[in-house]
């Protein structure tokens, strides 16, 4: 077993924020893009968001883009590859016709997105018809099928990697629903075969195809041509994907997103339920808090990645130490050595396997015992068989019972109980919108939860309380200005994204764009007469008619008696500033000779900082006067 030694002593707190619901490189992903390039794509034309016709060639290479832009931040170390189909020039590492893989140097056809990779792709439209050129690569009275072509050298890209720890993709953009419509005859039907054939090959080696359509408003991509077949759909999945075609281009972005960043399994556990009775569970993350990446330090000359190499000297001697560092704990004046792997099994309190311990009502699950976000658990047949139907008789008896239940779980460092809730499938008419399965949620330990304390430790004390008119008013107030519909995936987190947005203008050498903060409040919404009548008796009915905004106030509604004083020194400054002829004293440079305190009485008389040495004050008051 391979053992971290920093990890042995590892804080538990750092298990909680880095552990269980982080995906690790090894559920990394592998895509590669593959774009139609044929004639077609470049004469058709829709309208963009700026209602200027734009090609599909555009839409799909600036869909592209934008989700490296987006990947190399969220998902840094998946691997893409861009490849161009129907294409004059050939650049693959099979030599085949009609298929170009594009790519810069110092990087493989299959890698990770680079910042030079982006930009130069950014330009392709200007290059495209020069460096790589487009045309039809099936046409008739020849042997070459460009389709069949591109998806060999994706299926030969993708070979990198294990099934097991990547996700194997290909997303096929195309406006073209019959790539073989002027082939005739038995020559057709031989390209048709081994194009499916191929397909199905990459299919049974883990590879996924998904087709994204480019289609125009008045006309319809027609799936049951060709593509059909190839993805494998029919029945409900064929008069369902039909007409979203017009949907995924109204919104390609969105969906390219999703289709890139889809929900992955965090990992498969073992879910024991009794005695000799296992089955195996795979795990998803659901929403999460978005926090920036780690620093990567980076040498100053060749600006890549430093390793950090440590070394142990010993404190006699001054040699190095070759053997790994002994730890020993005292007792009773004898140190006992304990070795790594010693103290990782002293350590290991759980196995990392869920252990069902028991059942209670729902009742009895709180809202304050979600400790943190949930997880998500779905049964898998991979390992075990029949792990989907014992699953589905457990959840189904806990749905009818209204019961959750009780488990054992948790890493090496932090093993908890976790409640297991069943949730129902949930649909309408346009298909899923909630799936079954359970919510794993991690329980509090007693001291985890705080107890609210009361405003005042002694009982004979009178705490105020709000009447029946200010609970009416602040009632009356929050239901005015409730948000409807609304959702946490509204807001995107401002600081993040300008975080994000600095980082992307660095390495690609563009300009700083501008970030809007959608979280800042809406004036023009608080602004409505209905709101701010509202906000107007509630302050009167909790503050009185008295009320100044630059006042504290008790919380019986008194003034405090920082307030108090505050409120009589501006009185005394507004009585003794009347004293003094501030515009002569500024037209003829007397102020130099006023004291600072006197300054002071005009400032405060007039609301203005009082902060800044004596010069500072002057010139204030002159710019106040307009001096």
């Amino acid at each position: 077993m391979d053992l971290d030694p920093d990890d042995i002593f590892r804080d538990d707190e750092d298990d909680l924020e880095n552990g269980f619901y982080q995906e690790r490189e090894s559920s990394k992903e592998l895509v590669v893009y593959l774009v139609d390039a044929s004639p077609k794509i470049f004469s058709t034309t829709c309208p963009g968001e700026d209602q200027k016709d734009e090609t599909h060639f555009h839409v799909a290479v600036s869909c592209i883009a934008q989700s490296l832009k987006t990947q190399i931040i969220n998902r840094s170390y998946d691997e893409v590859a861009i490849c161009f189909f129907n294409t004059r020039e050939k650049k693959n590492l099979q030599d085949l016709n009609g298929v170009f893989v594009f790519n810069v140097t110092e990087r493989e056809y299959l890698d990770r997105p680079t910042a030079k990779l982006i930009k130069e792709f950014d330009c392709i439209e200007e290059s495209f018809t020069k460096d790589i050129g487009s045309q039809y690569g099936i046409i008739s009275g020849s042997r070459d099928n460009s389709l069949y072509n591109a998806l060999w050298v994706a299926q030969a890209l993708l070979r990198k990697g294990s099934a097991k720890t990547a996700d194997k993709r290909i997303l096929l953009f195309t406006n073209e629903d019959d790539p073989f419509g002027s082939i005739k005859g038995v020559t057709k039907l031989d390209m048709i075969r081994t194009t499916l054939q191929r397909a199905k090959d990459a299919q049974d080696l883990g590879i996924s195809i998904e087709l994204l359509p480019l289609s125009r408003p008045d006309e319809e991509f027609n799936m049951s041509l060709f593509y059909a077949e190839l993805l494998g759909l029919e029945g409900d999945d064929l008069t369902q994907f039909v007409p979203l075609a017009g949907e995924r281009f109204e919104d390609l972005k969105d969906q390219l997103r999703k289709r890139m960043f889809k929900k992955r399994k965090v990992r498969r556990i073992t879910f024991s339920i009794t005695n000799g009775l296992s089955i195996e569970l795979n795990t998803y993350a659901l929403i999460r808090p978005t926090t920036p990446g780690t620093i990567t330090w980076l040498d100053s000359v060749t600006n890549l990645p430093l390793k950090t190499e440590r070394s142990f000297i010993c404190a006699d001697t001054g040699a190095l130490v070759q053997e790994p560092a002994k730890r020993f704990q005292s007792y009773k004046n004898e140190n006992i050595n304990f070795s790594v792997e010693e103290l990782s099994e002293i350590k290991r309190v759980s196995t990392g396997h869920l252990r069902l311990l028991g059942f209670k009502p729902l009742i009895c699950l709180k809202d304050y015992h979600n400790l943190r976000p949930s997880t998500f658990v779905f049964p898998s047949d991979e390992e075990v068989i029949g792990s989907t139907s014992i699953f589905i008789a457990l959840h189904r008896s806990m749905l009818r019972l209204k019961r959750f239940g009780v488990a054992f779980y948790g890493s090496s460092t932090h093993p908890q109980l976790v409640a297991l809730v069943a949730q129902d499938e949930i649909v309408n008419g346009s298909g899923q919108v909630e799936p079954p399965g359970m919510h794993m949620i991690y329980l509090p330990y007693s001291d985890d939860i705080r107890h609210v304390e009361e405003l005042h430790a002694d009982i004979n004390a009178m705490t105020s309380r709000a009447t029946d008119d200010q609970i009416k008013k602040a009632t009356a107030l929050m239901r005015r200005i409730d948000l409807k519909d609304f959702s946490v995936c509204q807001f995107a987190n401002p600081a993040l994204q300008r975080h994000y947005a600095v980082l992307q203008a660095l390495a690609l050498g563009e300009d700083e764009p501008e970030i809007k903060d959608e979280t800042v409040p809406d004036d023009e919404g608080m602004a409505r007469p209905g709101v701010v009548n509202t906000l107007e008796e509630f302050k009167l009915s909790v503050y009185g008619e008295n009320y100044d905004e630059g006042d504290d106030f008790h919380a019986n509604g008194k003034l405090s008696d920082t307030s108090r004083k505050r409120k009589a020194i501006a009185e005394n400054a507004v009585k003794e500033s009347a004293n003094y002829d501030w515009p002569d004293l500024a037209d003829n440079g007397k102020l130099k000779d006023l004291t600072v305190v006197e300054l002071k009485y005009y400032l405060t008389a007039h609301n203005l900082p009082v902060a800044g040495k004596k010069e500072a004050l002057i010139n204030r008051i002159l710019t106040h006067m307009g001096k």
